[in-house]
């Protein structure tokens, strides 16, 4: 999913979620997650400056993508020879992560969700 920076928080919600009928699926200090309602696997975050920001790393994110084992991309991307932006660590919200340049210089954020606790 695309990662949009803005300065306008307001604006930004207005835009994808009441003209192009997106739904917020998360809004979090410093970025919303919308879902497209008929698909939700369509989704884009929005991203702003916050001094207390749950994520502020996501500002210097491009894409952002879940895949279903993080650490066999992160060994694939490792063996490819891909510039490991940000090694892998888990987040307090739930994901496991690592940022990666593709070649064409854009950084990617691969994630993916930590089993729920039992």
């Amino acid at each position: 999913m695309p990662v949009v920076m803005t300065v306008d928080r307001a604006a930004a919600r207005a835009f994808y979620e009441d003209f192009l009928g997106f739904r917020v699926a998360m809004d979090e200090d410093g970025m919303m997650m919308f879902a497209s309602p008929t698909t939700p696997t369509t989704q884009l975050i929005v991203a702003w400056e916050s001094p207390t920001a749950v994520d502020p790393e996501l500002r210097g994110v491009d894409i952002s993508i879940e895949v279903d084992d993080v650490d066999a991309a992160f060994t694939a991307a490792q063996t490819a020879g891909y510039e490991i932006v940000r090694g892998v660590r888990d987040e307090a919200w739930g994901i496991r992560r690592f940022f990666v340049r593709d070649p064409s210089g854009r950084v990617l954020n691969v994630a993916s969700h930590l089993p729920a606790a039992q």
